[in-house]
């Protein structure tokens, strides 16, 4: 289903929903629960952020496998995002959800205040089939156990996400030719490119 209103608020939600998590955490069903709303882009842009932020340990490893069922529905065409039980049950810890938020605001606050409707076609129902089939690859670099192969395809994930939510479909572009720029980067030169990333990430957080 492609969403046809942009979000009010949307990583302001994500902040009420860190807030109001117990010291226990959620489970991950409990958080798309807490999303309020059955639509991909939402959710995707939602479990994107964490897999964004670098050296946040434990909850990109519970979002990742659900990030890639929903992308392999969106391909498929499916009207509304469905998780099986498994996946529901996964925990998210409070330091994480927080660490969520936190990070949402500080990298994508400003994006989403200027997001608008813009290039529609890219945010309709054929071309999200063709975003589903490239986020599916993102996800598997997402996958990759090994260090920084997480932090750019969830960036460019979470920029593509909240292009499709908010029918920006230059936002959508935006995201898909980093992602793709990333995995090119990756296959050419493999461990080089993650180690620069690394290093970089380090000396910024």
């Amino acid at each position: 289903m492609t969403e046809t209103t942009a979000p009010r608020g949307l990583i302001g939600a994500l902040e009420q929903i860190a807030d109001g998590a117990g010291e226990d955490g959620m489970s991950l069903g409990e958080f798309v629960d807490a999303l309020g709303e059955r639509a991909f882009g939402i959710i995707l842009f939602a479990m994107a952020l964490p897999v964004s932020i670098p050296f946040l340990y434990g909850v990109p490893q519970v979002m990742a496998l659900p990030m890639m069922a929903l992308s392999v529905q969106m391909l498929l065409g499916r009207g509304e995002p469905w998780l099986p039980a498994r996946f529901k049950a996964g925990r998210l810890e409070k330091r994480g959800l927080t660490r969520m938020a936190t990070g949402g605001r500080k990298w994508f606050g400003w994006l989403e205040a200027l997001a608008r409707p813009r290039l529609t076609a890219l945010s309709g129902p054929t071309a999200e089939r063709v975003v589903g089939g490239i986020f599916v690859i993102f996800c598997t670099s997402i996958l990759i156990p090994l260090p920084a192969t997480n932090t750019t395809p969830g960036i460019a994930l979470a920029i593509a996400a909240l292009g499709l939510l908010t029918r920006d479909g230059l936002l959508v572009i935006a995201g898909l030719v980093l992602g793709m720029v990333w995995i090119a980067l990756l296959l050419v030169f493999g461990h080089a490119v993650i180690d620069v990333i690394k290093t970089y990430l380090q000396s910024v957080f």
